[in-house]
C-alpha cells in the first residue's frame, strides 16, 4: 500500500490566486468546459480523512468520486479498504474490472443484476448488498440466475427523533430502528436459504452531510451544532445496542457509519469497525461548513468568458449544474476563481450560459476561464467525460468518468 506522506499530500496550500494561474497554463492547451482534479489536494484529503479516521478503515464511496482512476489510487493509499457503491450494475462493473470487498449502499430493484449475481461465485463473494426489507429478499430470490449466496448488509435508521417521534431530523432510509427490529430481520435473513448476514450499516447523514458553521448564521450555526451533539450521544447508544443485538444472531464481519463530516465522531464509538467517506476526496462547496476539519478544494470545472454585456459583468458558457436535494441557492455550482464573482439573481446558473457579476468580470477578456466548484461531490462527473489530472502547473493525466466510460448508472 502507499503511504500517505507523499510530496504531493504534504504540498502546501496555496493561495486562490495562485492556484488559477496554475489552472489555467496547466489547461491552456485545452478547450473550456473542462474539469480538473487537483492531485496534491485530492491527496491532501485523503490523508486528513485517514487522519481522522484514527487506525479504523475508510470504506471510498464512489457516488463520491465516479471516476475509476481515481478510485484505483485512493484504495492504493494505506487506510482505505473496500468500496461504498450506489447501484447494482455498478457494483458488478466494478469486481468486472478488478476491485474487491464492494459494498452496496442502497437497496435494488434490478432483476438482471441479481441474476447475474446469483449465478457468479466471484461477484456473490466480493459483493455485500442492503436489504431492510422481506421484499427486497423476495425479489432477489425470483431474480436467481443461481444457487450462490447473498452477503447482506442491514441498515439501521440514524434519524434523530423528538417528542415520541412527532419531530424526526435525518434522512428517510430504512424502516429498522431499533435493537429488537434488527435482531428479528436478521434472523429472518439468516433462517433463509442462499443468504448471509455479514453487515450492518448506519448513515448518519444530518451529522456527516450538514455543515455546522455557516457563514453569516450564528444562531442556525448553533441550532445545528445542539441537534448534532444530542443525534451523535443518542446514536451511538443505539448503534452499539443494535450491534450487540445482531451480534447474537449473526457473525458480522463489519459495521459500517458516517460519512466525511462526521468521520472523527463516528469512528470514536468501540462498535463502530469502519467508516464511509467519498466527498472529502474532492471537497465540493457543501464542505465548506464545518468546524471539524478543513480540506481543499480538488475537483473544478471551468467555462469559457463569450460574452462581455456591460461594466462588471461577464457570460460564460453553460454551467447550470445544480446538485440533488432540496432545491435552493446552496444546489448551485459556485463561482470559485477568480474570487468576487456571483451570480445575476435574477438568472442564476443557465443551461446554455451564465452572467457572473462583479468587479474581476472587468478584468476577463473573451476565452478567458472562470473556475467554479460544484456543490455536491461526483455528481460533476456527470456533466463531463473526463478529467485532467493537475501536478503543479501540468497536466499529468486524462482519465475518463464513469460517464466517459459509458457508464450512467443513475
Amino acid at each position: 500500500m502507499a503511504q500517505l506522506t507523499t510530496a504531493a499530500a504534504a504540498a502546501p496550500v496555496t493561495s486562490r490566486g495562485a492556484d488559477r494561474a496554475r489552472y489555467d497554463r496547466a489547461t491552456a492547451h485545452l478547450e473550456a468546459p473542462l474539469a480538473i482534479v487537483d492531485l496534491a489536494a485530492f491527496d491532501a484529503n485523503a490523508a486528513d480523512l485517514v487522519r481522522r479516521a484514527a487506525g479504523k478503515p475508510v470504506r471510498v464511496a464512489s457516488k463520491s468520486v465516479r471516476c475509476r482512476a481515481l478510485l484505483e489510487r485512493v484504495l492504493k493509499l494505506d487506510g482505505f479498504a473496500g468500496v461504498m457503491s450506489y447501484t447494482l450494475p455498478e457494483s458488478i462493473w466494478l469486481v468486472r474490472e478488478g476491485f474487491r470487498d464492494v459494498l452496496l449502499a442502497y437497496p435494488s430493484a434490478d432483476r438482471a443484476g441479481f441474476a447475474e449475481l446469483t449465478g457468479d461465485a466471484e461477484l456473490a463473494e466480493q459483493i455485500t448488498v442492503l436489504v431492510d426489507d422481506p421484499a427486497q429478499l423476495d425479489l432477489i430470490d425470483r431474480a436467481r440466475g443461481g444457487n450462490a449466496q447473498v452477503r447482506v448488509c442491514l441498515e439501521l435508521d440514524t434519524s434523530l427523533q423528538l417528542l415520541g417521534g412527532r419531530i424526526r431530523v435525518g434522512a428517510r432510509r430504512s424502516p429498522l430502528r431499533t435493537p429488537e427490529d434488527l435482531a428479528a430481520f436478521a434472523e429472518l435473513v439468516q433462517l433463509r436459504p442462499g443468504f448471509k448476514v455479514v453487515g450492518l450499516m448506519a448513515y448518519e447523514g444530518h451529522v456527516a452531510g450538514v455543515g455546522d458553521r455557516l457563514a453569516g448564521r450564528p444562531v442556525r450555526s448553533r441550532l445545528i451544532q445542539l441537534m448534532q451533539a444530542k443525534a451523535r450521544t443518542e446514536l451511538a447508544e443505539r448503534r452499539a445496542a443494535v450491534v450487540r443485538a445482531v451480534r447474537r444472531v449473526a457473525d458480522l464481519e463489519f459495521v459500517n457509519g458516517g460519512g466525511t463530516g462526521s468521520v472523527q465522531s463516528t469512528v470514536a464509538e468501540a462498535a463502530v469497525t469502519e467508516v464511509a467517506a467519498g466527498s472529502g476526496l474532492y471537497l465540493p462547496r457543501l464542505f465548506d461548513n464545518y468546524r471539524s476539519f478543513h480540506g481543499r478544494p480538488a475537483a473544478l470545472f471551468a467555462q469559457p468568458v463569450v460574452r462581455r454585456p456591460g461594466v462588471g459583468v461577464v457570460t460564460v458558457l453553460g454551467g447550470g449544474y445544480p446538485a440533488s436535494g432540496a432545491a435552493g441557492p446552496d444546489r448551485s455550482p459556485v463561482p470559485y476563481l477568480p474570487a468576487g464573482l456571483r451570480y445575476d439573481p435574477q438568472e442564476g446558473a443557465g443551461e446554455v450560459q451564465t452572467p457572473l457579476l462583479g468587479s474581476p468580470a472587468d478584468d476577463l477578456l473573451i476565452g478567458d476561464r472562470v473556475w467554479f466548484r460544484h456543490a455536491k461531490a461526483g455528481e460533476l462527473c456527470e456533466r463531463f467525460a473526463e478529467l485532467h489530472l493537475i501536478d503543479g502547473d501540468r497536466v499529468v493525466d486524462t482519465v475518463p468518468t464513469y460517464r466517459g466510460e459509458g457508464r450512467t448508472f443513475l
